[in-house]
């Protein structure tokens, strides 16, 4: 056995920083009122987020490439009959991964053009006509239930593999590096700092613009004539 650097630091940065935000989000809009000022904030965090992992999933290092782990029909077959031998994410993992981001990049979308009719309206409310306010709001609601099923699900995935398969998923997302035969897997390459930087320049640009950076101001308030 040998130990090799699997996860990068900003993979694992982007993981744990997403439980962080998704969770702060999920609280945030339960507790309401004020918080909603926090749940807007988290929200253009995630887009920040998602941003970055899609940057990074094309300029980053080779377990975190989606070129590398994106599984065809082959691979999911050699998985499931035992045979796939591969490092990162496995192929059924994959496709967790890939929901998880199309999820929650939907629902921090939607949530940009979302109004609870009272109090808050997101960033791009005004970007949409009121119908389509009041429809993507719908949306965002009904999306958090799936979240959380797909949640649940990866957390049941993690205790499954650690208890039962004896693959410890967990701790190379938190050392970066996993125990391998000599013949399984080599060390990670690329996702330098250039890449770092490429990443994150795509991941401001998309919160600028999620937070109305595209939009014209609104107008100004009619003047107080004193009446």
């Amino acid at each position: 056995m040998k130990s090799i650097s699997l996860w990068d630091l900003p993979t694992r940065l982007f993981h744990w920083s997403l439980v962080l935000a998704v969770t702060g989000a999920l609280v945030s809009v339960k507790l309401g009122g004020t918080w909603m000022v926090w749940h807007e904030r988290l929200g253009l965090t995630i887009v920040g987020l998602l941003s970055f992992r899609l940057a990074w999933g094309v300029v980053g290092s080779t377990y975190a490439r989606f070129v590398q782990f994106i599984p065809g029909p082959a691979a999911i077959t050699a998985y499931l009959k035992g045979e796939w031998r591969g490092l990162g994410h496995n192929p059924l993992g994959a496709l967790s991964v890939m929901a998880m981001l199309g999820l929650l990049g939907f629902q921090a979308v939607s949530g940009l053009f979302a109004t609870d009719a009272i109090a808050f309206n997101g960033p791009l409310y005004r970007a949409v006509s009121s119908s389509w306010n009041d429809t993507i709001t719908s949306w965002h609601k009904m999306t958090e239930w799936y979240i959380y099923g797909l949640i649940g699900l990866h957390i049941a995935s993690v205790f499954f593999y650690t208890l039962v398969k004896k693959d410890n998923v967990l701790t190379p997302m938190i050392s970066g590096r996993k125990k391998v035969t000599e013949a399984q897997g080599r060390e990670r390459t690329g996702g330098g700092l250039l890449a770092f930087v490429v990443a994150l320049a795509v991941a401001g640009f998309a919160v600028w613009v999620a937070n109305g950076g595209l939009l014209a101001p609104p107008p100004p308030p009619p003047p107080d004539l004193g009446w």
